[in-house]
């Protein structure tokens, strides 16, 4: 389980195939790496959280993609990707010195910022459109049509493994608004219109949907063809 939000920016080191699969080593930032300053002091100074407690078999959200880290060398750490992944989201599509959003598993007693993100990615958009507003960017993703079907504004979602509150949602795209602080230390500020993102919904809107379809299935709510009212009731107009 992880919250969305990411602890720092790694760069793809090295990538190398392996069958259907591919093995990714990812170098941690200078600046996430251990030292003996302590918590506190990089806390006083504005730092990011350190990633420094990552060991083999961990889990560890690559532009969200919950992996396995298989082995550790230094600031660099090893993942193993197979066909399914490559295929699902855009760690297919990564190339040597490119950016990544890193977030360690969270712990029992950890810290709880964002939303619930399970590293499981749903679908991979595009970014559609960049608007400019002062420092802060909006940003209007293309999904697929059932995505954007589990997003509500105000609701959460995981854009890259970035935990972002919707702004806008239609058909088959959704709009998100970026501090400054996101898009400097996220790949959301390196994104250009046409980039491939993973994106992940709310899994409470997955289960809300997935139950009012059992419902309909089962002719207990609302049909094609009925009519729907602001309050939830509606007009059985095919009911013989």
């Amino acid at each position: 389980m992880f919250t969305g939000i990411v602890e720092g920016r790694g760069t793809v080191a090295d990538i190398r195939t392996e069958d259907s699969a591919i093995r990714l080593t990812v170098k941690v930032p200078d600046e996430l790496q251990s030292g003996p300053e302590s918590d506190s002091s990089r806390a006083a100074r504005n730092q990011p959280q350190i990633i420094d407690s990552v060991q083999p078999g961990d889990s560890v959200a690559i532009n969200g993609c919950c992996l396995t880290v298989v082995e550790i060398d230094g600031p660099r750490w090893d993942f193993q990707a197979g066909a399914e992944t490559l295929a699902k989201t855009n760690l297919g599509q990564l190339k040597i010195g490119d950016p990544v959003n890193l977030e360690r598993s969270l712990p029992v007693d950890g810290r709880f910022g964002g939303h619930f993100v399970q590293g499981h990615v749903d679908g991979v958009g595009t970014v559609d459109a960049i608007e400019h507003d002062g420092e802060w960017v909006n940003i209007w993703f293309k999904v697929d049509e059932h995505l954007a079907m589990q997003m509500v504004p105000k609701g959460s979602v995981t854009v890259d493994g970035v935990s972002l509150t919707v702004v806008e949602v239609e058909t088959n795209r959704f709009s998100v608004a970026l501090i400054p602080h996101t898009l400097e230390i996220t790949t959301l500020g390196v994104r250009k219109e046409g980039h491939a993102v993973n994106i992940e919904t709310d899994i409470l809107g997955k289960y809300v949907l997935k139950m009012i379809q059992a419902t309909n299935l089962q002719g207990f709510g609302p049909q094609a063809g009925d009519t729907i009212f602001d309050d939830g009731s509606f007009d059985e107009t095919n009911e013989e």
